[in-house]
């Protein structure tokens, strides 16, 4: 079964009948369906980018089919200074709840909750939007990681 390269509809012949590009060589993977090198289909390998944050970001930097594709680089550096923000935020946190004792460790414990809470949704959300091909380029740390997958 071939599907079209460029709107990804079944094709039966040598022009697709949705859009009417020519078909060059008949392949059976849908549109968006390229795989790597490695093996890992593009959207597989940028969500397990986010999978254990600096970890798997840093892996898919230095992994050589991954890191010539720019989407996958934009998903490591994302994961990667997503991670680093969180961890600031922790320290800052702990910071606050050091140095006023009681209110301070009540507020930064809270806080703290609301915090790691917010940022599990959001890595779900990351893995899930990289894995359905979808780029979400998060306010701050998203334009960063743009740069630097440049």
């Amino acid at each position: 079964m071939a599907f079209c390269p460029n709107c990804g509809a079944q094709v039966e012949g040598k022009f697709c009948g949705s859009c009417g590009k020519p078909i060059g060589e008949a392949t059976g993977s849908p549109a968006g369906a390229t795989a790597s090198a490695g093996g890992l289909q593009d959207n597989v390998a940028a969500a397990l980018c986010y999978l254990l944050g600096v970890i798997t970001g840093v892996l898919f930097l230095v992994i050589e089919p991954y890191n010539k594709n720019r989407d996958i680089r934009f998903h490591a550096f994302q994961s990667i200074f997503f991670c680093i923000a969180i961890f600031v935020v922790y320290i800052l946190l702990t910071i606050i709840g050091v140095i006023l004792p009681l209110v301070g460790s009540i507020v930064a414990g809270m806080v703290s909750l609301v915090v790691w809470l917010g940022s599990l949704v959001l890595w779900l959300l990351l893995m899930w939007k990289a894995y359905n091909r979808q780029k979400w380029v998060l306010p701050v740390i998203g334009p960063m990681a743009e740069k630097q997958a440049g």
